[in-house]
């Protein structure tokens, strides 16, 4: 056995790994970084940039039989699936050199391509070498939930680390589950010519305010996806090519394709915590507020840390354990101002407290807001005006913003940078937006939260006679 000593150690090399790794190097710490699958984790090559190229495709697609709107004619629209996939493997490999070892041990880490595990509370074995360390993270990610459903083991399955590899288009794909990624994959699927049927055991999209996740599973339901909610799998049977779904109800769905899309599960099977005193958490493992494990040497960050399972998290955990592991500084974690998109179209975002989250906290002292796309002067232009944004204000602050509608991913980051920094309503109602801009639509929807308080108010219009009668 090889041993040597460092001070930081981090197991797994997705982006909070990632992150910590090269913020600690360039800062002058000592970094040994493993990775026993692939650099890039799962967002780079079987999630978050995958998944959007594909979706690209689709939306690209879309596009061209629906042009006549525009004033050109629609077109047949047809993909060439196995060229799609090229795409996508295009995408990763553009993005892959920014995650890849080469350049990870340019900034003077040592990376090492096995798997982890511990040997007791501050030595990790990889191979044939051992890590003694002075602080260990934690950040091996997620993988995806394969339920035990009756029959699932005689039937071949896709999950999102195989989905993209696919080189033939599903005449028939089947996705259990009805989240964000089962949403996603089932839109483009159906734009690059498939048929698609969702099944979900609960309510789609079900994490989401349900007045919002309604526009965006109408606008599939109109493209051709085939929505059963209520539909708790009961039992899966057939072969490559003819695959059944039997719900608990008696439901029967065919397809040729099965996607299985109903969560994720947190890779702590080959870390020993134990071993390592570390306890595991039914998410995952368990972490303070400061991020830090049941041994205080170590930490766990991103999809492990057991909340939220989004790329942009476990980049934001790593710049709250970098505050405590460099600089011994008190540094906590929080929840309140992460935001979260899906990419469907309508496109789907949240940040902060939701509607009913924000009813139940603060009763009467909220008030909630709405302007429609449709008064937006960009979104008529683009035919973009099928959605809304909500915004919870409590005394003047916003204490939540659901989008729905064309760019809700990209308009949710102003709700989110007021969440941070406890804005007020104000603040974003004196910012100047370009015009015309589909980003009107924040400053709109914070105009509106101030137009009764102007244009209904008698105390404004005496105020406003009382200057136009007494002031030269």
């Amino acid at each position: 056995m090889k041993h040597i000593k460092t001070d930081i150690l981090v197991i797994g090399a997705g982006s909070g790994g990632l992150s910590v790794a090269a913020g600690a190097a360039q800062m002058g710490a000592s970094v040994v970084l493993l990775e026993g699958h692939e650099m890039g984790g799962d967002c780079l090559n079987f999630g978050c940039v995958p998944s959007k190229a594909l979706i690209a495709t689709g939306k690209a697609a879309y596009g061209q039989k629906n042009s006549a709107q525009f004033g050109v004619a629609d077109a047949a629209g047809v993909v060439d699936y196995a060229a799609a996939k090229d795409h996508v493997a295009d995408v990763i490999a553009t993005i892959a050199p920014m995650d890849s070892q080469e350049r990870f041990e340019g900034f003077g880490i040592n990376v090492i391509r096995e798997f982890g595990k511990f040997i007791s509370h501050d030595e990790v074995q990889a191979g044939d070498t051992v890590i003694k360390a002075r602080r260990i993270v934690i950040a091996t990610g997620s993988s995806p939930l394969v339920p035990p459903i009756p029959g699932l083991d005689t039937v071949p399955y896709e999950t999102n680390e195989t989905l993209f590899l696919l080189r033939e288009a599903p005449e028939h794909l089947l996705i259990i589950g009805g989240g964000p990624i089962g949403m996603e994959m089932a839109q483009a699927h159906i734009r690059m010519g498939c048929k698609v049927t969702v099944i979900e055991g609960a309510k789609a999209l079900g994490k989401d305010d349900p007045e919002l996740a309604e526009v965006v599973l109408s606008s599939l339901k109109d493209e051709g996806v085939e929505i059963a909610e209520d539909a708790l799998a009961a039992e899966i049977r057939g072969q490559a090519g003819a695959i059944e779904v039997e719900v608990q109800d008696g439901r029967i769905f065919k397809g040729s394709h099965l996607l299985m899309a109903v969560g994720r599960k947190a890779n702590t099977d080959k870390l020993d915590l134990e071993v390592g005193n570390v306890e595991p958490s039914r998410n995952g493992i368990k972490v303070d507020e400061g991020l830090r494990t049941t041994n205080k040497k170590v930490y766990a960050i991103g999809d492990v840390a057991g909340g939220l399972q989004f790329t942009h998290v476990a980049g934001y955990h790593a710049g709250v354990i970098i505050r405590s592991m460099l600089f011994g500084l008190p540094s906590k974690a929080k929840t309140s101002h992460i935001p979260w998109a899906t990419y469907t179209d309508p496109e789907l975002s949240q940040v902060g407290m939701t509607e009913a989250e924000a009813k139940e906290k603060y009763g009467d002292s909220l008030e909630v807001v709405r302007f429609d796309y449709s008064h937006n002067d960009r979104a008529i232009a683009e035919r973009k005006t099928k959605g809304f944004i909500k915004l919870m204000v409590v005394k003047g602050r916003p204490v939540g913003a659901s989008i729905v509608g064309y760019q809700a991913g990209e308009l949710i980051n102003l709700w989110a940078l007021a969440l941070a920094n406890k804005m007020k309503m104000s603040q974003i109602a004196a910012m100047v937006a370009p015009y015309p801009t589909i980003g009107e639509i924040n400053k709109r929807a914070a105009g509106a939260y101030f137009t009764p308080r102007l244009f209904e108010s008698d105390m404004v219009k005496r105020v406003v006679g009382f200057v136009q009668r007494f002031v030269p």
